[in-house]
Parts: structure tokens; C-alpha cells; sequence
């Protein structure tokens, strides 16, 4: 049963590695915001089908919405603007390595506004993921940080936000209903400011191609994915689950490599060992003497998952 999750997993990091590939496939067919509306259109069907088949949903109060409105806000329309439009500029190894950041800035963000104590760990992995950084975007030629690069933080800082409203939301109400909710909250913004910026008639100038992947990607990544992602923290824990997110940039690496022969240099390669160990220093991942990975997952591990 374990090695069937685990292979889950693995499956769920192959397609969300890829999905930096994709995205800048993609935002060569659609405008930034007009591609964000179409996925994000497409995954909240999705989560409305799932809710109706298992009648997985929940009423909202009114407290509820003042953490949805601002999470959709943040956590979607600024995240997915940001992120279609940085990788438009940044390859998908650069984009992944900076987004791989997010748990040591939600760390830090947990400890300025939920008063959660910050560890000589989370410095220490901190400072190394920020020096695996500058080996990616700084090495072999002037330091020098892009509009796009700056626009992947800026992804990365508000999915590090919106896991923080995240958690105060699902104290009152169950994790898939927070995200179905959030969803089409933020989709609904999303369609909003593309059809006021962007002009709405160039989607339809998109080959055919491009919206097939476009939808599946949607469903696959953003819908299926977490869906069988949740399920399996349940069987492994969450702190094995996260291990997994770490391989993000590697498959990132290959598949830009396969797909569109982005070069892969060796300061991407160390950069990336280097952000990879500062995370898991930062979130205590890695294994303690005398531990198991095959262990079963600790009570309190169940708990929290």
C-alpha cells in the first residue's frame, strides 16, 4: 500500500515538475491572464463535479469570506498573473528553483503574523537556499536579478501568503471546501481583470493544440493532482509527502532539457542541491539517526495531514 502511494506521489511531482515546461509553452499561444482565466475556469468545474458526486461541500458564514475574498485576490489572481507572465522571460529550471522556496518564506511568514517560533534551523536553511539562489541567477556572469525573476518572487510570496490565510480558513471549514471555494473565487476575479486588461478575442487565435493542453493541464495538475496528493498524505504523513516536493526542479531540468533543449548548467545543478538542502534543513525533513523513510507515519503526523 505504501509503495503505491509513494509511486502516486511521484506521479503527482512528475506532472507539477512539468507544469514549468508547459506554462511557458503556453504563454507563447495565450496572453498571460487570458491563460490563467482558461485553467483556472477549467479546474473549478472540476472541483464543482467532484463536490456534486461526493456531495463534499459546505455552507459559508460570513467570517469565511473575509479570508476567501483576500485569498482568492493574492492566492490566485496576483499568483497566477505573476507566475504566466515571469516565465514568459525565466526558463522553467530558474522559475522552479525560485518557487522552491516557498516553504522557508512560509516559515518566516508564519512566525511575523501567526506567532510561530522561528528556529536557528529555518535561519540557517534560509541562508543556504538563498546562497543556492545566487548560484543559479548570479554565477559565471553580473548579479542581476530580471523583471521576470522578480515576478517568479512575487509568485512565490503570495503562494507562501495564501498558505498562510489557508490555515486560518480551514480551522472552521474542511481543506477541499477552502480550496474549491478559494478557486472560484480567484477564477472569477481572474476572468474579471482578463477581460478588462487583456483582449478577450485573442483566445480564440490559439491553435487547437494549445487549448487541449491548456484544459488538460488544468484538470491534470491543478485538479486530479490535488486531489490524489491529499489522499496520500493521509497513507504517508506529511512531512514524507513533502520530500517529494523537493524533485520538482530536477524534473523540471529534464523535461525543459527533453522538450524545449533549455540548457542545463552546473550552477543550476549545485544551486539547486543547495536550495533543495536548505529547505529540508529549514523544515527538519531530513531523516534523524536510526529513522526509517519506509516508517509508518507518526500519530501526530496523521493528525496534521
Amino acid at each position: 500500500m505504501k509503495m503505491k502511494s509513494y509511486l502516486l506521489l511521484s506521479v503527482c511531482i512528475l506532472f507539477w515538475g512539468s507544469n514549468f515546461v508547459f506554462g511557458a509553452i503556453l504563454v507563447k499561444q495565450f496572453s498571460p491572464m487570458l491563460l490563467s482565466a482558461i485553467r483556472l475556469s477549467f479546474t473549478s468545474l472540476f472541483f464543482i463535479g467532484y463536490a456534486l458526486l461526493t456531495r463534499n461541500s459546505v455552507r459559508l458564514q460570513l467570517s469565511d469570506w473575509k479570508l476567501l475574498i483576500p485569498l482568492g485576490l493574492i492566492g490566485t489572481l496576483a499568483n497566477q498573473t505573476a507566475f504566466f507572465t515571469g516565465i514568459k522571460s525565466v526558463d522553467g529550471t530558474t522559475a522552479s528553483l525560485i518557487l522552491s522556496l516557498a516553504p522557508i518564506t512560509t516559515a518566516i511568514l508564519a512566525w511575523l503574523f501567526l506567532r510561530e517560533p522561528l528556529t536557528k534551523r529555518v535561519a540557517g536553511g534560509a541562508v543556504i537556499a538563498v546562497l543556492g539562489v545566487y548560484c543559479v541567477v548570479g554565477v559565471g556572469k553580473p548579479f542581476q536579478i530580471t523583471p521576470g525573476m522578480w515576478l517568479i518572487f512575487i509568485a512565490m510570496l503570495t503562494f507562501s501568503a495564501s498558505i498562510i490565510m489557508m490555515r486560518k480558513l480551514i480551522e472552521r471549514i474542511d481543506p477541499f471546501s477552502a480550496t474549491m471555494y478559494s478557486t472560484l473565487i480567484g477564477c472569477a476575479m481572474q476572468i474579471i481583470a482578463a477581460t478588462l486588461v487583456e483582449p478577450v478575442n485573442a483566445i480564440w487565435q490559439a491553435p487547437l493544440w494549445a487549448w487541449f493542453l491548456a484544459i488538460a493541464t488544468a484538470l491534470l495538475m491543478q485538479g486530479l493532482c490535488g486531489l490524489l496528493w491529499n489522499r496520500q498524505i493521509k497513507e504517508v504523513g506529511a512531512a514524507k509527502a513533502a520530500i517529494f516536493l523537493n524533485l520538482q526542479p530536477f524534473v523540471a531540468m529534464l523535461v525543459g532539457f527533453a522538450l524545449l533543449g533549455t540548457p542545463v548548467t552546473w550552477s543550476q545543478i549545485g544551486g539547486s542541491v543547495l536550495i533543495i538542502f536548505g529547505v529540508m534543513v529549514a523544515t527538519e525533513l531530513l531523516p534523524r539517526r536510526g529513522a526509517h523513510f519506509f516508517a509508518k507515519p507518526s500519530k501526530e503526523e496523521k493528525i496534521s495531514s
